[in-house]
């Protein structure tokens, strides 16, 4: 069998303070940046701004706002080969996806890094789990996501609480799992979008992360309205849009399955990690704890900066073993000393009873021997 990827990353060399980078596709946004950069946090390495063809002065106001900001122009028209250019673009460890227009919190990045550093490939915010909220989903809205999270859980076999938000992060070396469409392939010439160019890219990118069996977490996330413009979301086409890349991955994945291509997580390296000096960065965050002793079992979707999860792991399961070899052992005894208990009373029992009887006939005798040697005396 082949691998579905060539991997030459692992995840055992990763580094152990990992550079940042932010993806945010733009389209006339130039109101919404100041709010959205004044929240990046200073863990970021690298601002990737991916523009659509702006008419505005977005390329303009990204620049004087941070001038070390990546301009790149899409190759196609589309979220999706926005972002696919964006991830193209980044050098940093760790790519984050985020909105231009401020519904997504910037400040959360944080929260992201530090799950993936603990152990995960890919994260994604939920705004409906772990604390999360949104001040802008509809009723109408929130009922089809929880259909969609609904179809794609049976499916896949997973867990989403949120699959269509587009607040994601994941290390840069899994992107060739995700298999995006290529951003040098030039657009149809009828004017429509590549598969993956459109909204449905978020939907897409979930689902093979998860049938590629990369580690997938979820964390908190908070979704604002947007502060200027307007949104390009349509319920019903983009609903429609998302239902139907569910079912096309879940024809894709049994496809490769059947084609004997192996998941992309399989080629990543078992091997356990060096120790690590705690390092603080961004907003305080230790993101390299010390390490403890190797574990004894393979890591391969475990993030070597945090060895802890596997030493903590074996401990529980000893001492889990160890609580139940003692309750076993006690409740044998207790089932031993019932039992002797048991089989001594009725021994005792029996035994006083025997000596009543063996009392009673005794006496009886003697009763009748007097009662016979009195009446011998009388007949004399």
């Amino acid at each position: 069998m082949e691998l579905s990827h060539l991997n030459t990353n692992t995840d055992s060399n990763r580094p152990q303070s990992p550079t940042v980078s932010v993806v945010i596709p733009t389209l006339n946004e130039e109101r919404n940046l100041p709010h959205v950069f004044a929240k990046l946090p200073t863990m970021i390495s690298e601002v990737i701004i991916v523009d659509g063809g702006s008419k505005d002065r977005t390329v303009e106001v990204a620049r004087e706002l941070r001038p070390d900001a990546v301009i790149v122009q899409q190759t196609r028209i589309g979220k999706g080969n926005a972002l696919a250019c964006g991830f193209a673009a980044c050098t940093g460890d760790i790519i984050v996806m985020i909105d231009a227009d401020g519904s997504t919190d910037p400040a959360e990045i944080p929260l992201f890094v530090d799950k993936l550093i603990k152990g995960d490939h890919f994260v994604k915010g939920s705004r409906f789990s772990h604390g999360g909220h949104s001040h802008d989903i509809t009723k109408l809205r929130k009922l089809g996501n929880d259909g969609l999270n609904l179809v794609v859980n049976v499916l896949f076999r997973t867990h989403f609480t949120d699959l269509c938000y587009g607040y994601n992060a994941f290390w840069r070396s899994v992107v060739p799992a995700l298999d995006l469409p290529d951003v040098s392939l030039p657009r149809p010439s009828d004017g429509s979008k590549l598969w993956g160019d459109g909204f449905e890219i978020e939907t897409m990118i979930n689902i093979r992360a998860v049938a590629e069996k990369l580690k997938v977490g979820e964390v908190g996330s908070t979704e604002h309205e947007r502060i200027f413009g307007e949104s390009n979301l349509n319920t019903f086409r983009d609903g429609f849009r998302v239902l139907r890349t569910i079912f096309s991955e879940y024809g894709r994945m049994r496809r490769r399955r059947g084609a004997g291509l192996r998941p992309f997580v399989e080629g990543l390296q078992h091997v356990a990690p060096p120790a690590a000096t705690p390092q603080s960065r961004g907003l305080g965050q230790v993101v390299n704890p010390p390490a403890p002793a190797a574990p004894a079992h393979p890591v391969a979707t475990r993030h070597p900066a945090d060895p802890r999860r596997d030493a903590s792991h074996l401990n529980r399961a000893a001492r889990r073993e160890d609580v139940g070899a003692r309750r076993s052992d006690d409740i044998n005894k207790i089932r031993s000393r019932a039992l002797d208990d048991l089989g001594t009373q009725p021994t005792q029992d029996l035994s006083a009873a025997r000596a009543r009887m063996l009392d009673d006939l005794g006496n009886v005798q003697t009763q009748d021997i007097n009662k016979l040697r009195s009446t011998t005396q009388l007949d004399d």
